[in-house]
């Protein structure tokens, strides 16, 4: 056996050192930040690692930012500071100030043409593409989790209030017998709900064809008006407040507090994003079901279809050609059929693209969970109109706080709720008007 020289084997150290490092820097970095904990990110972290595994070329890291307004925010000052990441997850309420921001942006259209890669738009579900493409179809970022509210029902406690756990509860008239059944039969909480704007008012505006905002919800402007405070919308928040005063709604927080309470067998109804099935079923010790988000009869045209809630993928400007082939490469393999599929099935989320959903169908998914098809269908029953394609409202995030604080003064007996909307109204729009400004 031959032994190196010192000097020698230096040398080969140093050279076996180098190459390994060459060939560690070979592979560029793809900074993702998201807005996931929990369950969900554990899924997202695994959505990752097989993309890293799948090729050479880039590695993705993800990075939690905190909620969704966290994560907005976080990655606006990061651009600010010139240390922007290369994807940024953006909830949904945020598309209209991500448009605005063009010199910040790289639209993925733009991506994925420059990158070369194939790239079908007509692949994803309209009612989800719609949200986060202009009026030409370009498609500005990517669609990554969407859900759309639905009705989940305890069976169990209608069942000791007397109630037939199968009755139609299609409409809010037939839901308000049932609360009241429920309310005699000794439920102390009949029905709660999460994201009590997004699930009514905002999917409730779109289900009953009903403007939310002027300007195709803002689609075709910056110069749109809120007009959530009409007659349709202002009998349902009536309704609920009392529903409230009579102890039929149980209202138990402006985000999920809610969820809580339904998976822990309090509570008989329960208005959430289809996203939460996953939830229910790992922790609910009771048997239930998910139904379609109830309407009001008599409301012409109504049941119209719902809006999606979630986030989207927004690509930030700023980096090096070949870091968007690799942004580029990673979307395309978050888009893919058996991604989509295994996410969809997970986490109750929609299948963004045709195929997830025509697999999962074929996979026997929705014969084995039955329910976990009404969110697809709902969305995609009728094709949507200019007051259901979705909302594209600036400075949304804050116009929501406004909503909730409103929409609790009439859960607290303190205004009603005509009075509430149109207070709502009237300050969401001084703040559409700012944005107006700031964007011309």
């Amino acid at each position: 056996m031959k032994i190196l020289g010192k000097s020698r084997l230096m040398a080969a150290t140093v050279a076996f050192c180098i190459a390994g490092s060459t060939a560690a820097w070979a592979q560029t970095e793809i900074q993702w930040w998201h807005a996931f904990t929990g369950r969900l990110g554990n899924l997202l972290a695994e959505q990752v690692d097989k993309f890293n595994a799948s090729q050479s070329d880039y590695v993705v890291v993800g990075s939690h930012k905190g909620n969704y307004s966290e994560t907005l925010n976080a990655g606006i000052a990061a651009f600010r500071a010139g240390e922007q990441p290369h994807i940024l997850m953006v909830f949904e309420v945020g598309t209209a100030t991500m448009m605005a921001a063009e010199g910040a942006i790289r639209p993925v259209f733009v991506v994925m043409a420059d990158a070369g890669v194939d790239f079908d738009p007509d692949g994803y579900l309209g009612a989800v593409k719609g949200y986060y493409t202009t009026t030409a179809g370009d498609m500005l970022s990517l669609p990554y989790n969407s859900s759309t509210p639905v009705l989940y029902v305890n069976r169990d406690l209608f069942i000791e209030a007397g109630l037939d756990p199968d009755m139609d509860l299609s409409t809010w008239q037939q839901v308000d017998d049932a609360l009241a059944g429920l309310k005699e039969g000794g439920v102390t909480c009949p029905l709660t709900t999460a994201w009590q704007s997004w699930v009514h008012l905002e999917n409730f505006s779109a289900y009953h064809n009903v403007p939310f905002a002027t300007q195709e919800n803002g689609f075709a402007g910056l110069d749109t008006e809120l007009a959530f405070n009409g007659p349709v919308q202002a009998k349902h928040i009536e309704t609920m407040g009392n529903w409230t005063r009579d102890g039929k709604f149980i209202y138990a927080g402006r985000r999920n507090e809610g969820g809580a309470n339904f998976r822990g067998g309090e509570c008989a109804l329960f208005t959430e994003s289809s996203a939460g099935y996953a939830g229910v079923k790992a922790e609910a010790q009771f048997a239930f079901e998910i139904r379609s988000l109830p309407y009001w009869g008599g409301v012409e045209g109504a049941p119209q279809n719902t809006i999606i809630g979630g986030s989207s993928l927004w690509v930030l400007a700023g980096h090096d050609s070949d870091d968007y082939n690799g942004v580029a490469d990673f979307l395309n393999f978050l888009s893919t059929s058996d991604i989509q599929a295994k996410w969809h099935q997970d986490t109750g989320y929609l299948p963004i693209t045709l195929a997830a959903a025509e697999q999962t169908k074929a996979e026997g998914f929705y014969e084995a969970n039955p329910g976990t098809e009404i969110a697809g269908m709902q969305m995609t029953a009728k094709a949507p109109t200019s007051n259901s394609k979705g909302l594209r409202l600036g400075s949304f995030d804050q116009i929501r706080g406004i909503i909730d604080e409103e929409l609790e003064a009439v859960w607290a007996g303190d205004k009603t709720a005509q009075a509430a909307l149109d207070s709502a109204v009237e300050r969401g729009n001084m703040l559409l008007r700012r944005f107006e400004q700031a964007n011309r």
